[in-house]
């Protein structure tokens, strides 16, 4: 890949991150089950402006690792442009989920997952760190969050 644009700084790569979050469905969702076998899968997702929101059944790998592991690895993009997110998760049963949290995401996604299957569950994904680049030139400054909170 030949870099034709110069790096971005910190807080444009924030404000790239936020906008994607707010606009972007489908984030990938890495997990792990207790034995370190690895699950990836896209779910849609809405951003309330602190944490992602998710849902998923319980019963699957994703939704049983989110539920044990209580962490997961976000991603959005592709090679070019990516924003890795590292969070800690809570879990809320379909009818437990705070009321904002499920109204963002059935406008969001047009998909109600409480009128679809008892075993749906609603997953509160809170960033612990973000990285976000765009070529090996903007790998240097890629951290814009640790330990929860913003560095820019």
């Amino acid at each position: 890949m030949k870099i034709t644009e110069p790096s971005r700084g910190p807080e444009q790569r924030k404000q790239d991150v936020l906008g994607r979050l707010t606009r972007e469905s489908d984030i990938w969702v890495a997990t792990a089950d207790e034995g370190g076998l690895p699950c990836l899968v896209a779910l849609w997702f809405a951003w309330d402006g602190e944490s992602v929101w998710m849902s998923t059944r319980v019963t699957n790998p994703t939704g049983r690792n989110l539920c044990d592991g209580g962490r997961t690895r976000l991603a959005l993009g592709d090679t070019r442009d990516v924003v890795l997110i590292d969070g800690e998760v809570d879990a809320f049963t379909a009818q437990g989920a705070p009321a904002a949290a499920v109204d963002a995401f059935v406008a969001k996604t047009g998909w109600d997952p409480r009128r679809d299957n008892s075993s749906y569950a609603f997953f509160r994904v809170r960033p612990r760190g973000v990285q976000a680049w765009r070529g090996v030139h903007e790998l240097p400054e890629r951290h814009l969050m640790r330990d929860g909170v913003w560095a820019v």
